[in-house]
């Protein structure tokens, strides 16, 4: 990759590219030098530290201080690949821990601009545990409810990815980087280098977005709009309802009109309800479903609202597993969440077994459950089962007049009781499973219009 390319800009560049004229105010820690050529007495370790910082202008492999991204200040912390490729050692944790500290105490967000190697060999042990020491100041930040945002640059691999990078609440990617634990020079050799890419990260669902260079300050100012740290914030206004359907008068006909293809789906009442959105995306296990969205958004007014949005096909393992990541981490940062439901059910294929599908539905309830943050669910398709009611919050939960729920479709119920198709009807007015008899049972608050 070219030199000037942007994702091989320097440590002051890349802050330059995301506070522009609002500036940036370095810090700098405690001085605590090293004994000659380090811990481990590697020779020559001293002159390649001497050459490194000739040749960049720093005194370690990373830069931190206090800016303004948009109109957000923050904390930034940005690594210099060419000090000995970014590496981390004694003194680079001292800088990462100072950083930490700093954000800490002003309660700001913490921005990471990462590019490293890993760990740096010529301090062995001494280098390795340092990821210990970011692992634990990063602990310290999320416990303070304080949001970190990582940018990977390239590259960005090793310990410095499995700690300041994916460790971050949401991770950020410019197009192109090396992203990846395992370094070009240690992976197998006959590896596809597209697992190792920013590209390859996303669609694994390792990375939230991939975002140009030229878009990066937009995106990360929206997204410090959105993590905060906020006050006291309301419950999450309801949605209005997209169509004009009227009330079913019969158990089918509430089946049908949440079963009809041109109803309105997830992505119109979001496009509705927010005036940016920002997807989360992937369950950080490795998977992705297409049919749960999930993210931060900002309406009109400015309120910052976390979303999980079910789009009307069965929910797979990996959906379950990103929406209790989202609710975890808006209940964390103070920020209200709103779920869309529409499932036929949870994915019930034995792929959808073998990935967990039962802990994964377990740890959404869980996550729902364990909210302190206010949960307002829609309910604007089919409520199917369990697998829909895994995101509906207990005593918040709101219906379209072209919606239903119910304890399972009625053609399984029928089948079970050992019925003919012929009276699937009858059986889905055995459910009451209409909008109206949601609200007479105490399942839903109100049927919105």
């Amino acid at each position: 990759m070219p030199a000037d390319s942007p994702t091989r800009a320097t440590a002051r560049e890349t802050i330059a590219l995301l506070t522009g004229a609002a500036g940036f105010t370095e810090h700098r820690p405690p001085s605590h030098p090293l004994p000659p050529d380090g811990p481990l007495g590697w020779a020559g370790y001293d002159a390649a530290r001497e050459r490194a910082g000739t040749r960049t202008g720093e005194e370690e492999s990373v830069v931190y201080g206090t800016g303004v991204v948009g109109d957000r200040a923050c904390v930034l912390l940005a690594f210099e690949f060419g000090f000995l490729g970014g590496s981390l050692g004694r003194l680079t944790g001292d800088w990462l821990a100072a950083a930490y500290e700093l954000a800490l105490t002003r309660r700001l967000p913490l921005l990471a601009l990462v590019a490293t190697g890993g760990s740096r060999m010529q301090e062995g042990m001494v280098a390795l545990t340092q990821l210990q020491r970011v692992a634990a100041a990063s602990t310290r930040l999320r416990a303070a409810g304080l949001p970190q945002i990582a940018v990977v640059r390239d590259p960005t691999t090793g310990g410095g990815w499995a700690t300041v990078g994916a460790g971050a609440d949401v991770v950020l990617a410019l197009p192109g980087a090396q992203v990846g634990f395992a370094g070009s020079r240690v992976r197998p050799a006959d590896a596809d280098p597209h697992a190792y890419s920013a590209e390859g990260q996303f669609a694994a669902g390792q990375v939230d977005a991939v975002v140009p260079p030229g878009e990066l300050a937009r995106a990360v100012t929206h997204w410090l709009r959105a993590l905060g740290p906020h006050g006291a914030l309301p419950a999450a206004p309801l949605p209005r309802a997209l169509s004009a359907a009227r009330l079913p008068e019969t158990g089918r006909e509430a089946v049908a009109a949440a079963r009809d293809p041109l109803r309105p789906r997830a992505e119109a009442y979001l496009a509705d309800y927010f005036a940016v959105r920002l997807p989360l995306h992937g369950d950080r296990c490795g998977a992705t479903d297409p049919g749960l969205l999930c993210g931060f958004g900002l309406r009109a007014d400015g309120l910052p609202v976390a979303y999980v949005a079910q789009c009307g096909t069965p929910t797979r393992p990996a959906g379950y597993r990103a929406a209790a990541r989202t609710i975890r981490l808006a209940d964390r940062l103070g920020v209200p969440v709103l779920t869309l439901v529409d499932t036929p059910g949870a994915a019930n294929d034995a792929e959808a077994e073998r990935a967990g599908a039962g802990a994964a539905i377990a740890d959404a309830f869980a996550a729902v459950a364990e909210a302190r943050v206010p949960v307002t669910t829609l309910v604007i398709g089919e409520g199917g089962s369990g697998g829909a009611l895994a995101l509906a919050a207990p005593n918040n939960t709101h219906v379209t007049a072209d919606s239903y729920f119910s304890v399972i479709a009625p053609e399984l119920a029928a089948a079970i009781l050992k019925r003919p198709p012929s009276e699937t009807g009858a059986t889905a007015d055995q459910l009451r499973l209409r909008p109206q008899d949601l609200l007479e049972l105490g399942f839903a608050r109100s049927i919105v219009s």
